[in-house]
């Protein structure tokens, strides 16, 4: 499961990334399925710590997310009622199923800070993450915030990571774990709404997210 392939085979692009191949990735069908409530065909896909089940609202910006590349939420996307964050997760387990990076846009209360992110943990090659990202920063030209924050991702996650040890010696939690069990790695940019927006399509062109047929 070490065979990965070079995604970006469009000569006009110039940034080039890799995503893991012939390792363990739900199926887009089962993630569909769960958003719903439905039980997965394949183990693994869903976790009853971490919610994927979708409200109307929800689901809409979910399939805008498919079709535009990138998902577009208000603040962080929980819901503060349940401290959950069901569409970002159900975002993050779909992007791993395509082996696509996630894109998403958390829209500030003024409209001047808005934050995008990028999460290249779908990717599953955590060994090209840094590279990646110092091309993706070259690419964009535009400086990110340093490190990376867990008020960006979801506590239950948080927890699962914990959660994971390897079962045997040569056990690779990137080649055999179910993302919510895999910590993110993050690339993220303050700016103003339109600036935030102009980007996220940018990175959604670089990482070739858009669904053609959503």
């Amino acid at each position: 499961c070490l065979s990965s392939k070079n995604e970006n085979t469009d000569p006009n692009h110039q940034f080039l990334w890799r995503s893991r191949q012939k390792c363990w990735r739900p199926d887009i069908s089962d993630v569909e399925r769960i958003s719903f409530g439905k039980p997965a065909k394949k183990k693994g896909t869903g976790s009853r710590g971490v919610p994927h089940r979708l409200n109307e609202d929800e689901r809409f910006l979910f399939d805008q997310a498919r079709k535009k590349g990138f998902l577009e939420v208000i603040g962080s996307g929980w819901r503060p009622q349940r401290r959950e964050a069901p569409l970002l997760n159900t975002y993050r387990n779909l992007c791993d199923a395509r082996g696509r990076a996630g894109i998403v846009l958390h829209k500030g209360s003024t409209g001047m800070d808005d934050k995008v992110l990028v999460d290249l943990s779908p990717l599953r090659l955590p060994e090209t993450f840094q590279a990646v990202m110092e091309e993706c920063v070259q690419t964009v030209q535009i400086q990110p915030l340093a490190g990376t924050s867990s008020d960006d991702v979801n506590v239950g996650e948080l927890e699962a990571w914990n959660d994971v040890e390897r079962t045997e010696e040569n056990d690779d939690p990137w080649e055999t774990r179910p993302i919510y069990q895999l910590s993110p790695f993050l690339i993220s940019w303050v700016l103003p709404r339109s600036e935030a927006k102009a980007l996220s399509k940018k990175l959604a062109d670089m990482f070739q997210t858009i669904e053609v047929k959503a």
